[in-house]
């Protein structure tokens, strides 16, 4: 991944084959990240590198991401049970994120004409940050489907490990299961991820 934040605005984020590549999507929405980089640099906000991409802080505090796929660009806010976004502008990043904490763009026009609200945003954000706001903890316990209840109850060294584990892990137990359509299909996928949760792993850790 790269280190450097320039890096990602001319090359990509160095995580892919398509780094540094006319295939690389920071190329593609290059105008639009541009205008995003400024947005957050004109708000104040310090600027590096986290997990390969440009992340906006105050205080210490991550603020804001900038991110870029094929078919979009994002900027991306921390803490954002905490945000009231008035216009209903941040849409989940996937169906388990718990909060809207998204700003997506197909179109680098977009965030021109977004610029107030895009700053908005960021002031409460930094606001926030500078009140040492932050979020409720997430309830630790975890619902439980019937299936992997009665799987527990006839293996206590199972029931043990998962338990154990924390209430993110047990989560991603309980959406890999979701998606089995029947009761045959998601038992075997219980006894198959059996030695991770063993292990004290989750779901899709490896």
């Amino acid at each position: 991944m790269i280190t450097d934040v320039e890096d990602y605005f001319t090359d990509g984020c160095g995580r892919c084959p398509r780094f540094a590549t006319p295939a690389c999507a920071t190329r593609r929405w290059a105008d639009g990240l541009s205008r995003l980089r400024r947005i957050c640099r004109d708000m104040g906000l310090v600027e590096t590198v986290k997990w390969g991409h440009p992340c906006y802080t105050r205080n210490g505090r991550n603020i804001a991401i900038i991110g870029a796929l094929r078919d979009s660009f994002r900027l991306g806010f921390f803490n954002a049970a905490l945000l009231t976004d008035p216009d209903g502008l941040l849409e989940r990043q996937g169906p388990n994120t718990p909060h809207p904490d998204t700003l997506r763009f197909s179109d680098a026009a977009k965030v021109v004409a977004l610029e107030p609200a895009i700053r908005a945003i960021l002031a409460e954000a930094t606001g926030h940050a500078d009140a040492g706001l932050r979020p409720l903890p997430a309830p630790a316990s975890v619902d439980l489907p019937a299936d992997i209840s009665s799987a527990l109850d006839t293996d206590p060294e199972l029931a043990e490990a998962f338990h154990r584990l924390t209430p993110g892990r047990q989560r991603s137990y309980v959406i890999a299961l979701s998606s089995a359509k029947t009761q045959t299909t998601r038992l075997s996928r219980i006894a198959r991820y059996r030695p991770q949760i063993l292990a004290g792993k989750g779901a899709t850790e490896r």
